[in-house]
């Protein structure tokens, strides 16, 4: 089996999982009114279905509601709750809003006293790439993090973005360290929330209590209609924009804004672990207690958005309150960064599953890398770039000796190929004999007939770490705005496009050293000139990271390669020599193709 051949299939692969990322559609711009009438819309939803979500036994209550019967609901709803904002609005006094800070060293949060929501949640310790600079914001302007809404019962529900609380920060210490406490009244029901921060985190404790009035069956939390970008390539970070949900019991499921249905509303059944909105780089997710009561379902609907990226969409996370009127959740919102999604458990470091509909195969991989390059960071005291040429090279020398196996097989395959087609042509119409002959070649040769594919199945050993490098530069935010040399930015293209060249040329080198010393080879000869152009377009709208990576690769396979090369020249003369003596059909069984 020819390895360019094998390579050319496994990245024709490639280009058709990726090709929708590399070129995706125009982007148009959608009115704030179909959003928020999409949101309403799937508020109203979930309070129609929560009294069967939030009964005890949540899956059997679950399985009795229908993506149909949602739909229903939603069609009615929309109106309905138009109405009843401006009946509130008009019965209630509403006090201003108050916004409370809360600086801990990771990040600024900001509460409104109106719901006692968080509205603005800024990160410290990471830029905005985007025109304007600052530090990264993950909040739109003018749209909460996310909103709480009580469940008294069905068609009754208490929408606390419509409630003044007051502020106790007695328990909150210099550094960010403690708590804040919101208390508001709605008729008869008090209601109390609870956050608690921790100074060198990202996650927020929350807890919270209703009591007296009608009671409530459960909170719906809604989720944010997508992040603010603060990236340089908006629309590229745009296109990650996603809602995530960890079922208790299964793999985390990411669901594309752009894959949301606009006219009907999406019912994802519990028990949920965590449901998140995340972007390219950053999330918002909201996460049980493995010892508290899971999400009893989610809500999602699409925003209207016609061929364009999908930037809004709508989720609602349902939970249903305890014996005495509480509930409580953790609050994660900032960046993807590896080691703290690990550290928060549950699964939520698969809020970014790598590896698409490979995911099996390349969610490993991933992980070993990330370990292995956070590893080389911290131990070597190096940037990234130079992190990653090590490890290039690094993987280079690992499998040296596994490679060198594989290319002498090849070599002795392509010493006895002569012989071999010359036993298949002699005892074409006796297959049995046909076989034993091959075999009886093999073993003269100390091979058997699974060497061909114990000769290819190394070549293939790199593939998996490429796919995964692939998808760790597509996400990882340990990469983001890192400069290496002329780059500003390894985690973007190459501005110049001098790696995905320097890559083509080091392929074609390597090919053009492998066909030396070999016999003419019509097919390896036309790969050896298509593969490196092939590779070179397919890579330069790549992560410049991605392509020093791959460059390094070749450029460190150069030597083996070369060895290889002359080990062939070497056993070429001998071969011809000794052919036509011993018998071979072909009189020069030693001449062979490409060893690479």
């Amino acid at each position: 089996m020819d390895k360019r051949f094998v390579l050319f299939l496994v990245l024709s692969v490639i280009v058709l999982v990726v090709s929708q990322k590399l070129f995706p559609p125009a982007r148009q711009t959608r009115s704030a009114t179909s959003t928020a009438q999409s949101a309403d819309s799937t508020r109203k939803v979930a309070s129609d279905t929560t009294h069967r979500l939030a009964q005890p036994d949540t899956s059997m209550a679950v399985r009795s509601r229908t993506a149909a019967s949602a739909d229903s609901a939603a069609r009615k709803s929309a109106a309905v709750r138009a109405g009843a904002s401006a009946a509130e609005a008009a019965a209630v006094p509403v006090a201003p809003a108050e916004t409370v800070t809360v600086t801990t060293p990771k990040v600024v949060y900001q509460f409104s006293t109106l719901g006692a929501m968080p509205i603005g949640v800024n990160t410290r310790e990471y830029k905005a790439l985007a025109p304007g600079g600052g530090t990264v914001q993950l909040v739109r302007a003018g749209s909460p993090l996310y909103r709480y809404d009580l469940i008294r019962a069905p068609g009754d529900t208490l929408h606390f973005d419509r409630v003044p609380f007051t502020v106790d920060s007695s328990a909150l210490h210099a550094g960010g360290a403690g708590s804040l406490t919101f208390r508001g009244t709605s008729g008869s029901s008090a209601i109390a929330i609870t956050y608690t921060f921790a100074p060198d985190s990202y996650v927020v404790r929350v807890k919270g209590q209703v009591q007296g009035g009608p009671g409530g069956q459960a909170m719906l939390m809604t989720m944010p209609t997508g992040l603010h970008s603060a990236e340089k390539d908006t629309a590229d970070d745009e296109h990650h924009f996603a809602y995530v949900l960890k079922p208790a019991h299964d793999s985390p499921n990411s669901i594309d804004f752009r894959k949301l249905d606009t006219a009907v509303a999406q019912v994802e059944h519990g028990p949920l672990t965590w449901v998140a909105t995340k972007s390219k780089y950053f999330v918002v997710g909201l996460l049980t207690d493995t010892t508290g009561t899971p999400f009893s379902g989610a809500v999602l609907r699409g925003v209207p958005h016609g061929k364009e990226i999908a930037t809004k969409a709508s989720a609602t996370a349902i939970q249903p309150l305890g014996a005495n009127g509480e509930f409580a959740f953790e609050l994660y919102a900032g960046p993807q960064e590896w080691r703290r999604l690990v550290a928060v458990g549950r699964d939520f470091d698969e809020v970014n599953p790598y590896g698409g509909v490979f995911k099996g195969v390349i969610q490993p991989f991933s992980t070993v890398i990330m370990r292995v390059l956070l590893w080389m960071r911290a131990h070597l005291k190096l940037s990234y770039g130079w992190v990653l040429i090590v490890f290039g090279v690094a993987v280079r020398i690992v499998l040296w000796p596994l490679n060198q196996s594989a290319m002498r097989a090849q070599l002795k395959l392509q010493r006895i190929q002569p012989e071999l087609q010359a036993l298949q042509k002699k005892y074409k119409t006796q297959p049995d004999k046909q076989q034993a002959e091959m075999m009886k070649l093999y073993k003269e040769h100390g091979m058997s007939p699974f060497s061909p594919l114990a000769g290819c199945l190394p070549m293939l050993i790199p593939m998996p770490v490429l796919y995964a490098l692939y998808y760790v530069f597509l996400n990882t935010i340990e990469f983001r705005g890192v400069p290496f040399l002329w780059m500003a930015d390894i985690s973007q293209k190459d501005p110049y496009y001098i790696l995905p060249i320097v890559m083509g040329i080091s392929m074609f080198v390597l090919s053009w050293i492998g066909l030396r010393a070999g016999p003419a080879n019509q097919q390896a000869k036309t790969m050896a000139y298509i593969m490196p152009v092939f590779m070179t377009v397919l890579f330069y709208r790549f992560a410049a990271g991605l392509n020093l990576y791959y460059a390094v690769q070749n450029i460190a396979a150069l030597p083996q390669q070369w060895l290889i090369a002359k080990e062939r020249a070497k056993a070429a003369p001998a071969a011809a020599v000794t052919g036509p003596a011993s018998g071979s059909p072909s009189g020069s069984a030693g001449s062979a193709g490409p060893a690479g």
